[in-house]
């Protein structure tokens, strides 16, 4: 059997035979295009089951960020509720089997959505669906009772923006590879004016189109990648799913093509189907999204900076500069955002 990077091949299949009911080796384990942060991989039994193993990033992780634990615990907590998420099937919390923590769920067959021809593979009624779908969801997420479903200490419940700002700004300076004078602007003027924080919810930290799976009709049917998910302010996600929502003729640095398909909702019709949805007031979401631009900026150089240690589970290194320009245009958006406040 091949060998496969970041799996341990004979102690990951002595656990699924012990701890999944069914599992029926020898497994196949496929790293799963596409991600960039935990490591994502589909495993095949003998009999054509599937299920998905997430474990972290190979070597450089920084501290408190990769938690297999709390996102198992999250989808966990979730998957009784009306939120989609995929069924967890168990938890390694140490290194003891394949030398970092990792937990298996099972696999949701559906369409994840990252380009255009992906979107316009999929009815325009559907694709029309996918935007009101999304918004629904993410409503329903900001609406759960953090104490009810057991997360209601996954963070503190104030302070949510100055906690990110703080965190974010942090985790620049650890992976920062040259200076960017934005990003240092843009800190100060949000930190400056941070808006009043409405009741605490679930903040998933990373909601757009393509960290969710949708089925035929367009309805979402796994929200995925939890791993910056916290408690906070809902409209941090709102003003970063406008981030990712690029439409028609945008010149948009981030990864949002899908969304500028025909047939597509715009970002107006999302905020306004958020709101009704929410009950939320949106008039302060320019600043969410100014936020949204220079925490995408933050995290997309610490990708960068684990492509450039080797630590993503690929040896491929023809995409490196295309990174390093989406922080530097990510920054010039969010210093444009803050522009647009004063």
């Amino acid at each position: 059997m091949a060998d496969v990077q970041g799996i341990e091949i004979e102690p990951v299949t002595d656990w699924y035979r012990a701890n999944v009911p069914g599992a029926t080796p020898p497994l196949e384990f496929e790293l799963i295009a596409g991600g960039h942060s935990n490591l994502t991989y589909r495993v095949t039994d003998a009999d054509g089951r599937r299920t998905v193993l997430r474990r972290p990033p190979l070597g450089q992780v920084l501290a408190s960020a990769h938690d297999m634990g709390r996102e198992h615990r999250i989808i966990a907590a979730l998957h009784d509720t009306d939120i989609p998420v995929a069924p967890p099937l168990g938890y390694v919390p140490d290194d003891s089997v394949n030398g970092a923590p990792f937990y298996v769920m099972d696999f949701v067959e559906g369409h994840v959505l990252r380009t255009q021809d992906e979107a316009l593979a999929l009815s325009p009624e559907a694709r029309a669906n996918c935007g009101d779908s999304l918004v629904d969801v993410l409503a329903r997420i900001h609406a759960v009772d953090v104490d009810a479903v057991g997360l209601g200490d996954l963070g503190r419940k104030d302070g949510y923006i100055e906690r990110q700002l703080k965190r974010w700004y942090g985790q620049w300076e650890k992976s920062k590879t040259r200076e960017l004078p934005e990003i240092d602007e843009v800190h100060r003027v949000l930190s400056a004016d941070v808006p009043d924080q409405g009741p605490a919810a679930i903040v998933h930290g990373d909601y757009r189109l393509d960290n969710c799976m949708v089925d035929d009709r367009g309805d979402v049917i796994a929200v995925l990648d939890w791993e910056l998910c916290t408690l906070g302010d809902a409209l941090a996600d709102v003003g970063l799913l406008m981030v990712y929502w690029s439409e028609p003729g945008d010149r948009s640095p981030t990864l949002g093509a899908p969304t500028a398909a025909e047939g597509m909702r715009t970002r107006q019709e999302l905020l306004d189907r958020y709101a009704a949805a929410s009950g939320r007031d949106l008039s302060n979401i320019d600043y969410y999204v100014a936020f949204g631009y220079w925490k995408l900026a933050c995290i997309v150089e610490g990708v960068y900076a684990r492509y450039i240690g080797g630590s993503m589970g690929t040896r491929d290194t023809s995409d490196f500069d295309g990174f390093k320009l989406q922080v530097e245009a990510l920054a010039a958006q969010a210093k444009a955002a803050v522009d647009r406040l004063a």
